[in-house]
């Protein structure tokens, strides 16, 4: 669509549109789609900024880090977009200044619609784009980052193809697929911000009922949930958010656990730095509801004679035994053992002592890798100490060997609730510099 001149804060959008499509000879029918580049809503909505503000501007804009490298930032904007500097963009600008995404790309495409209908009487889609990279994939290609009137995903799940073979998957992204289309037809440098799309008026919505937040013509729907997204954050993010997603679960859901998932946390565990190139852990896993009662049931008896010899009450036993619930509860346990196999004999009981207090680092680094790749699994958690304090009875149920020190146990399951809020702890409260 040839014709709409530089735009400008406070320019009237639908009027440009309007008087270019009439300018062209073309002009607009019912189930057409117009794609509009973002970058002239942002110019009439005056999001406009001096240059030396970008990185000001990204800050403002960002909700969330994806991943960083060197000065390269790809972040979560506001709008719920992962996407390079949060869409701030320098390119069909004046030198100087940066563009900001729309304020509401999707209430923007609204007005185009609307305004369309009421100007000439036709039914139109708008999708608005802006140019996305792509995980995995070099180049740059447009996508919908605003859409009204338009069926945005094509759900085909439960249809058959031309084999007669179910589609159990398949939703297509209309609204991006419209969007890289129409780039194709305005190019970046070609003075053409608005291009039409004639011909695919099924997917073109005849009311306003399924726009708006979370419609289907709403380029929200095209923005997946952060629980569904594989692929949320950058290697080195992942890292640090994975090491801080590990948090003590205590309530746990009925749901089974893979013990796949299980083992792949173990197959983590084990990269743990250990003393002498040794592997000083093994991990034993309760799968089973029976395995699991006989192992806790010998661990309370255990534990309720210790604390009769300590002299508490029947009411204070029984007390501090329902703290054993969590591991009870859980769906799955895991002990993990700390074996010696490898460890070097000294003459003196001083450095024994020593070498015995690295094997044991080395196992509180394999647990903690098994908590944190628990945590990446979306299996929740819980550190307890209680098989430290009746070895032998651990080893008696399990059959373990002799040499085989129990480090407490992991009970694992499906939260059954948000975890607790961690309390907020900066580096510099557990810091001293010499």
């Amino acid at each position: 669509m040839p014709g709409i001149p530089e735009v400008r804060p406070g320019d009237d959008l639908v009027r440009l549109v309007v008087d270019a499509a009439a300018e062209g000879g073309r002009g607009l029918a019912d189930g057409d789609v117009l794609i509009v580049t973002s970058k002239i809503v942002s110019k009439a909505e005056g999001r406009v900024v001096e240059a030396e503000d970008r990185e000001a501007a990204i800050d403002a804009e960002t909700v969330r880090v994806v991943a960083r490298r060197g000065p390269a930032r790809i972040v979560e904007s506001r709008h719920g977009f992962v996407m390079a500097a949060a869409g701030v963009d320098a390119s069909n600008t004046p030198k100087g200044t940066v563009l900001l995404l729309p304020e509401d790309p999707d209430a923007a495409a609204r007005r185009i619609r609307d305004g369309v209908r009421e100007a000439l009487g036709v039914t139109v889609g708008v999708v608005v784009t802006d140019t996305f990279g792509r995980p995995w994939r070099e180049g740059q290609t447009d996508v919908a980052i605003g859409a009204a009137g338009v069926r945005v995903l094509e759900d085909l799940r439960g249809s058959v193809d031309m084999h007669g073979n179910p589609l159990g998957v398949t939703v297509t992204a209309v609204g991006d697929e419209l969007a890289a289309a129409g780039e194709l037809v305005k190019g970046k440098a070609s003075g053409l911000p608005v291009a039409v799309v004639r011909g695919l008026g099924r997917h073109v919505l005849s009311g306003p009922e399924e726009d708006g937040e979370g419609g289907r013509s709403s380029a929200r729907a095209l923005v997946r949930d952060a629980a569904d997204d594989m692929f949320r954050l950058g290697t080195s993010e992942a890292v640090r958010e994975a090491v801080t997603l590990r948090r003590t679960v205590r309530e746990f859901t009925p749901d089974p656990v893979d013990g796949q998932a299980v083992r792949r946390a173990v197959a983590a565990a084990v990269t743990a730095p250990a003393p002498h190139h040794t592997t000083p852990w093994r991990f034993v896993l309760l799968e089973s509801e029976e395995s699991r009662l006989r192992l806790l049931d010998a661990m309370r008896d255990a534990w309720i004679a210790d604390l009769r010899a300590d002299g508490k009450s029947e009411e204070s036993i029984a007390k501090r035994i329902r703290r054993g619930d969590v591991l009870r509860d859980a769906p799955c346990l895991a002990v993990p053992c700390l074996v010696m196999d490898g460890s070097h004999t000294y003459p003196d009981a001083r450095r024994n002592a020593a070498e015995r207090e690295m094997f044991v680092v080395a196992t509180g680094a394999g647990i903690q890798n098994f908590l944190v790749a628990l945590a990446g699994e979306r299996l929740g958690s819980a550190w307890i100490s209680s098989t430290m304090f009746c070895r032998d009875v651990v080893r008696d149920v399990l059959d373990l060997p002799a040499h085989w020190d129990p480090m407490g146990a992991v009970a694992i399951g499906r939260p059954a609730a948000p975890p607790r809020q961690r309390p907020t702890r900066t580096a510099e409260d557990f810091v001293v510099e010499r």
